[in-house]
């Protein structure tokens, strides 16, 4: 089974999307493995952040993301990644396809809501920087 880092982001958490949110990624049938309630600290922004240090927005997106709680995610699913950018729409709502999640609840390109890992390895290494082995299930029956 492959893994997913997804995050709601802060103008998610502000405007009580979470739950929905949630909710729209467990009807695809996603397996949620971990979750954290969670300030970011401008280091961990950083670190996660780190490929686009040099870029002009680099310091928009790490203020961003500090400005207020994430939840921070795991999730698990049979080519979960590319399922699951599927059903966040693309980075800028205006563009996304109707029914995605920013589509239906992001502001614009900034303010989209949520951050998912867009390749294996982005993957590997962003749910390496939010969580803990111990701290992801890996696996729990249904009950």
């Amino acid at each position: 089974m492959e893994r997913t880092f997804i995050a709601i982001k802060p103008d998610a958490v502000q405007r009580g999307l979470t739950g929905k949110i949630i909710s729209r990624l467990e009807q695809e049938g996603f397996k949620l493995v971990a979750m954290k309630f969670m300030h970011v600290t401008r280091e961990l922004a950083c670190r996660h952040y780190e490929e686009h240090k040099e870029k002009p927005f680099f310091e928009d997106l790490v203020n961003f993301i500090t400005s207020g709680p994430i939840v921070a995610m795991v999730w698990e699913g049979k080519d979960i990644i590319e399922k699951a950018r599927t059903v966040m729409g693309k980075t800028n709502p205006k563009e996304a396809a109707p029914g995605t999640i920013r589509a239906m609840f992001g502001t614009d390109i900034g303010k989209n809501v949520v951050h998912g890992s867009d390749s294996i390895k982005s993957s590997i290494r962003e749910i390496g920087i939010f969580f803990k082995d111990e701290e992801i299930l890996s696996s729990y029956s249904n009950v």
